[in-house]
């Protein structure tokens, strides 16, 4: 009879044992067909975190994803998802959690979280979590991330076997969450790619196609675009009453938000400039039309100005762009008048200013993509490098100094990569 009894028991237990197998594989096949389903990472992680509520009987779940290259927030919380509880993981408790299993990275159960010394110091809170199961999401022996579930729905708590099966769906997940993950990586990389594509198409067809030819003057221009375009711009535009206005100006950012707004920026100045208002004008009214159309981290530098070949005077005004370098002789003067950048205050006042310009003078405009092209040494190229070697070349012609310049940058700058845009105009009377 004893032998009869523990015959039985032992042949419950092992039904008790298959049966839980069979729910498991029914749960995983369950699962494996559901993230199978997409290719999205971010639906791929609801529906894990949906089964796992399902199936564990948990108020709440989250998965967690490693970003390697973060070290002050290691965990990027993808999907927080919860039945019942309108709360969400407080920071604090998730700063706990990733803290011990990036230390230890192993499964973390816990049915008691505020007795638990691991969660000391957050007991002067009221928290809505009593019971936790975390498990590290490895891949090839490397811990690409946490599942987490919290609460479970019954007094028990949670089990080991609770534990086997989250950190089987955790096994069976990675794979599928890691292609997902770079299958997003690369995804992003096309799109950073087509933006930088479309950048410099914008880029390259708002600047003007050719320098104007101008009597007894000389005048080059140049724009270098980095990889990332940056917001560089310059322009000449022939005036109906003879006059020549050019300018040249810095957009913040890069990529295709800068060059569009670089171009927006192009449009208005033409516009404006033909309708022959004052250079002071002109720029107030980029400054309010930039003002009202971009955010608020939105901004332009710009030195706008006009030259009168026929009293050889020019008009400027520099809003908040490097200075100029007028090089008259011996001297050397920075044109500054003007007022602060575009975009950044919507009443600001700009003036204008005249400046003569003599034979053998030269105007230097340029972009801190010049003066502070990096070199190994973290050491700028800086504004007393380009005066000198303006000054050692000045005689040159206007694009042979432009390129001697441009030389001095990159030679400067050699073994580091170019991140911005480098923009320079030479405006010299040879007569």
């Amino acid at each position: 009879m004893e032998q009869t009894n523990k015959q039985q028991t032992k042949l419950q237990e092992e039904n008790i044992r298959l049966k839980t197998a069979v729910e498991e594989l029914s749960i995983l096949n369950d699962i494996a067909t559901v993230i199978t389903s997409t290719q999205s990472l971010e639906k791929i992680i609801e529906l894990i975190v949906n089964s796992c509520i399902k199936h564990l009987r948990v108020e709440q779940g989250a998965v967690m994803l490693l970003e390697e290259q973060d070290t002050e927030k290691p965990f990027q919380t993808m999907i927080r998802k919860q039945e019942v509880s309108a709360n969400i993981l407080p920071y604090r408790f998730d700063a706990q959690l990733t803290g011990w299993m990036l230390k230890n990275k192993a499964p973390l159960l816990v049915n008691d979280i505020k007795s638990d010394d691991r969660f000391r110091y957050i007991d002067d809170i009221e928290w809505p979590f009593k019971t936790l199961l975390s498990v590290p999401i490895s891949l090839k022996g490397k811990m690409i991330g946490l599942l987490t579930v919290v609460n479970k729905k019954s007094d028990s708590g949670f089990s080991k076997d609770d534990q086997r099966l989250l950190s089987i769906i955790a096994a069976q997940s990675a794979h599928v969450l890691e292609n997902a993950r770079l299958l997003k990586q690369e995804q992003a990389l096309l799109q950073m790619e087509e933006e930088i594509r479309l950048a410099k198409e914008i880029q390259l067809n708002i600047l003007p196609k050719e320098i104007p030819s101008v009597e007894d003057y000389d005048i080059y221009a140049i724009n270098i675009p980095a990889k990332e375009v940056g917001g560089d711009y310059f322009d000449f535009i022939k005036l109906p009453d003879g006059k020549i206005a050019f300018c040249l100006g810095d957009i913040t950012g890069k990529g295709l938000s800068a060059a569009m707004l670089m171009a927006n920026l192009q449009a208005t100045l033409r516009g404006q400039a033909f309708i022959q208002k004052s250079i002071s004008e002109i720029v107030k009214n980029s400054n309010l039309l930039l003002f009202n159309s971009t955010d608020s981290n939105r901004f332009a530098t710009l030195f706008f100005g006009t030259l009168d070949f026929s009293k050889h005077i020019v008009t400027y005004c520099n809003a908040g762009h490097d200075s100029p370098i007028h090089i008259s002789g011996e001297n050397v003067f920075t044109l500054t008048a003007g007022g602060t950048l575009l975009g950044c205050f919507e009443s600001a006042e700009y003036e204008e200013a005249i400046k003569g310009i003599e034979p053998n003078e030269l105007i230097v405009i340029y972009t801190d993509g010049v003066t502070e092209a990096m070199n190994e040494k973290n050491e700028v190229f800086s504004e007393e490098k380009l005066l000198e070697v303006i000054n050692a070349n000045r005689k040159a012609s206007a694009k042979e100094l432009t390129d001697i310049i441009i030389n001095e940058v990159k030679n400067h700058s050699a073994n580091t990569p170019q991140f911005d845009d480098i923009t320079l105009m030479i405006i010299k009377r040879v007569g």
